[in-house]
């Protein structure tokens, strides 16, 4: 078998025979990789808790036909702030989940392996919880998938070409690809507001959103933005609902 190492997030685990588990991870170099941690779940074993889900670790792993096996894992950041608080593991838990269904086996994604790291981080480091951290990854993780939403124009008038300047943009509805103007309404009602904090997200204005206090706009973004998602992997997300996001 080929000994490497990588760089990689656990996305989540699942039990394996008496002792093991399977640690599925999302790794710098080749995406999304299933292996196998021997003996994880015994007292004595040497992997600790560097292997549970939002943990980065690096890693040194045998490459197997269908599982790879963990031999060494040593901790890049134990993210402690994030394990100490309840909340915070909760947003984690919704990124992961996301990421684990976006993330392709094999294919290595290093923007978003970096945008995850990126995400733990602003997490972990954060004085206050980012409130709109979820929704903006999200936003974002689609921005990577290439769905964008249209933002500054009724997506419905700017196709069939009867676009009207200065049309009010009052709707969302991400299977006709973003904003709608009063005319062509279907989906969530959105303000000016909140269809700002999206474009903001989108154009390099991240760090200031999440600066932000909570907001009833903010609520609307997070929600649009698990909607959206949810409509382009054509499932429902557990985690964002099971823990209140």
């Amino acid at each position: 078998m080929t000994l490497y190492r990588d760089e990689g997030v656990v996305l989540r685990t699942y039990r394996l025979g008496e002792a093991d588990r399977i640690v599925v991870l999302l790794t710098r170099g080749r995406g999304k990789v299933r292996a196998v941690a021997k003996g994880i779940r015994k007292t004595k074993s040497k992997f600790g808790a560097r292997l549970e889900p939002g943990g980065h670790a690096h890693l040194l792993m045998y490459e197997g036909r269908e599982l790879d096996i963990i031999n060494q894992a040593e901790t890049v950041d134990h993210y402690r702030a994030l394990r100490e608080d309840l909340e915070r593991m909760t947003d984690v838990m919704a990124m992961l989940e996301a990421v684990d269904q976006v993330a392709q086996e094999g294919e290595p994604n290093p923007p978003l392996f970096r945008m995850l790291t990126g995400a733990l981080r602003t997490l972990g480091e954060a004085d206050q919880r980012p409130i709109l951290l979820v929704g903006a990854f999200y936003w974002k993780l689609l921005a990577l998938e290439g769905v964008s939403p249209v933002l500054n124009e009724c997506v419905v008038c700017a196709a069939d070409g009867t676009l009207t300047a200065g049309e009010e943009l009052v709707a969302f509805d991400f299977v006709e690809g973003g904003a709608l103007c009063r005319r062509h309404r279907r989906g969530p009602a959105i303000d000016p507001a909140a269809l700002s904090l999206i474009q903001r997200i989108l154009g390099g204005g991240l760090a200031g959103v999440l600066a932000e206090p909570p907001s009833p706009e903010a609520a609307i973004v997070s929600g649009l933005a698990t909607t959206a998602l949810e409509a382009h992997l054509e499932r429902r997300l557990r985690a964002v609902h099971l823990l209140g996001h």
